[in-house]
């Protein structure tokens, strides 16, 4: 069966979470590509079709209302490959299948930080995200050069979000009393710096680990180009989780310190974040319960 050309966001839902639905695209992709369907491995998670090609490739089959991430997700793979201090994928080959882009680029290694992250000890933690900042500085040093035609401006971004704001955060389950406060919050002043390569993945989906040090990072299609402070949000919702040594130690790996004014404008960016849900990103017992969002900031990020 092909690939429908004109699916919705709704209907690409669906078929995401059915494999059988898309196998048989995915065979035929890595036929073409020299590799035996009993080779190919279709992958749950992510936000495109992912499946592992042997032991060797990856392929990513993304919708037609996603190229714009195809696109962005093609120029950083070239952009990060052998420049940072972990490994990211390289890039082997694109095309189109029933007008969906296609990517296939080299499987990683390591284990899912997902798996590693609740066996570390809690100076093993701060290690990583010590390293993870400075990765993120790394990445933020690269020219964005081209890229920045890749992805939407960053005023135009926001301010996208902004309108969007209440219904999302209605959506995913804000409290009421801090929905209520929420037009007059986010309409406040933002973290400002110039534009860097922003991929939005320093989070423990997207990480893998050796020996309990990063060693990969991948998947940068919903990457954007904006100011640094964007990247800052998935470790320190994730993995800091309100622990103040945590946070020093990813600070320090990303040469900065957080105020009490820039906690406020990373609590408007939070909200505001392309994929913003409190509920799964908060990983902060009774944060539900804070008052204001000032009081949720301090405990998101703690000043030392």
């Amino acid at each position: 069966m092909p690939l429908p050309p004109d699916i919705d966001p709704l209907a690409f839902d669906e078929l995401h979470d059915d494999p059988a639905a898309w196998r048989a695209a995915i065979e035929s992709l890595a036929a073409a590509l020299g590799v035996d369907a009993a080779d190919v491995q279709q992958e749950g998670e992510g936000t495109v079709l992912v499946a592992r090609l042997g032991r060797e490739r990856v392929l990513k089959l993304y919708p037609p209302f996603l190229r714009d991430h195809f696109e962005f997700e093609r120029a950083m793979l070239d952009r990060l490959h052998g420049r940072l201090r972990v490994p990211t994928p390289q890039l082997l080959g694109r095309g189109e299948h029933d007008g969906w882009p296609w990517l296939v680029m080299t499987q990683m290694r390591g284990e899912p930080l997902t798996a590693s992250w609740p066996a570390m000890g809690e100076a093993g933690r701060c290690a990583l995200l010590h390293e993870l900042g400075a990765l993120a500085c790394e990445v933020h040093a690269l020219p964005v050069g081209a890229l920045a035609a890749l992805a939407p401006p960053w005023e135009d971004f926001v301010a996208r979000q902004r309108e969007r704001c209440v219904e999302r955060q209605r959506r995913t389950g804000l409290p009421p009393h801090l929905l209520e406060q929420l037009p007059a919050f986010v309409a406040g002043p933002l973290p400002q710096g110039p534009d860097v390569l922003l991929t939005g993945e320093y989070t423990p989906f997207n990480l893998f680990t050796r020996a309990n040090r990063l060693g990969a990072m991948f998947d940068f299609g919903d990457g954007l180009v904006g100011p640094r402070e964007y990247d800052w949000l998935g470790p320190q919702c994730f993995l800091v989780a309100g622990d103040a040594a945590r946070s020093a130690a990813f600070m320090r790996g990303v040469g900065a310190s957080i105020d009490a004014d820039l906690r406020l404008a990373l609590m408007r960016l939070l909200l505001l974040h392309r994929y913003s849900n409190l509920q799964a990103q908060v990983r902060i017992d009774g944060w539900q319960q804070a008052c204001r969002f000032e009081e949720l900031a301090a405990r998101i990020w703690p000043l030392a």
